[in-house]
């Protein structure tokens, strides 16, 4: 199925187990999301359990807020992630704190969903990506998904959960085909081994890992190795303990990300990395990243502000052949 048709899936069984899920954004009802997302709930559940509001993101996660707080497992939808900041005061001092603060006694069973990152020719401000600012956030659980079956299983375990949940996709995701394993007892904040190798790990996550994945091939061949690819899926918290014994075994790191450089999540993996494991190390971190620029709307200056297949598999070989291999 496609990615928009998994998480449809996961909140319509979800749905129909419990009434006191709901789902509430802009256009989430008689729409059917802006990415089809919600398609068909609203006919199933009602405009009371599918709600559609005003294009007010502040309001749509404090309303989130309210209902969790009442009971029910809300699910908000933010249009994009951009959209977003205009609610993270509550998201920041609301939703990820009222339980610390209450001393357990309030508990936020709810998730918000966004897609992020640079899709295509959407400019400035509809391609941004907010990892960085959300999972640096106490209180806060961030799931990033770039895999249909993970997208699936993620969901329905967040909506699940007693605690406050930031739930990000990409853009370019939504069709994204793949098979949805319904019986997979999958944890969504362990990392997943894409592929094994032992002479490079190569990090990543969301879209930007299906461009690393197309990029092994050629940079296995020119450099004579094999690369070990993990998908983060949870960036907070961080599954350490599976990038410890890979980075253990292969002695060098590779982060790539689409977000960009400078104060981009990367540098958490990596700051990690030199304090934990400088000893296992062979060779200094690469970090591969989008540039430090407003993502442009001409086409060929957005792809040339964030990791391609072609510039990834370059700036890994030309390390490679700097490092030794």
């Amino acid at each position: 199925m496609l990615y928009r048709e998994a998480l449809n899936r996961a909140l319509d069984e979800l749905m129909e187990k419990d009434e006191n899920i709901v789902i509430l954004g802009e256009d989430v009802g008689l729409y059917g999301g802006s990415y089809r997302v919600s398609e068909g709930l609203v006919e199933k559940y009602g405009e009371k359990r599918v709600i559609d509001t005003p294009i007010a993101e502040l309001s749509i996660v404090g309303n989130a807020v309210g209902m969790a707080i009442g009971g029910l497992r809300p699910v908000a939808e933010i249009m994009t992630a951009n959209f977003s900041l205009l609610a993270f005061d509550q998201i920041i001092n609301h939703m990820s704190k009222f339980h610390y603060m209450s001393n357990g006694k309030i508990k936020l069973p709810m998730v918000v969903r966004f897609p992020q990152g640079v899709s295509r020719q959407l400019a400035a401000q509809h391609s941004e990506s907010y990892e960085q600012m959300l999972s640096a956030v106490p209180g806060l659980r961030v799931i990033s998904t770039s895999d249909v079956n993970h997208a699936y299983h993620a969901l329905k375990k967040a909506i699940l959960l007693d605690d406050p949940v930031v739930f990000i996709e990409h853009e370019l995701l939504y069709n994204k085909k793949g098979e949805v394993n319904f019986n997979d007892t999958m944890d969504p904040f362990k990392a997943r081994i894409v592929k094994e190798g032992k002479d490079i790990t190569i990090v990543s996550y969301l879209k930007i890992l299906d461009d690393v994945l197309k990029s092994v091939d050629a940079i296995e061949k020119e450099l004579n190795c094999n690369c070990e690819v993990i998908d983060l899926c949870s960036l907070n918290p961080i599954d350490y303990d599976t990038l410890a014994k890979s980075i253990e075994k292969t002695s060098r790191l590779v982060m790539v990300e689409e977000d960009h450089k400078t104060g981009g999540f990367g540098s958490q993996i990596v700051s990690w990395v030199a304090e934990e494991l400088f000893y296992s190390l062979d060779a200094p971190p690469l970090r591969i990243a989008g540039e430090d620029v407003p993502i442009p709307y001409n086409r060929k200056l957005e792809l040339a502000s964030i990791p391609t297949v072609d510039s990834i598999t370059q700036k890994v070989i030309e390390w490679g052949h700097k490092n030794g291999l």
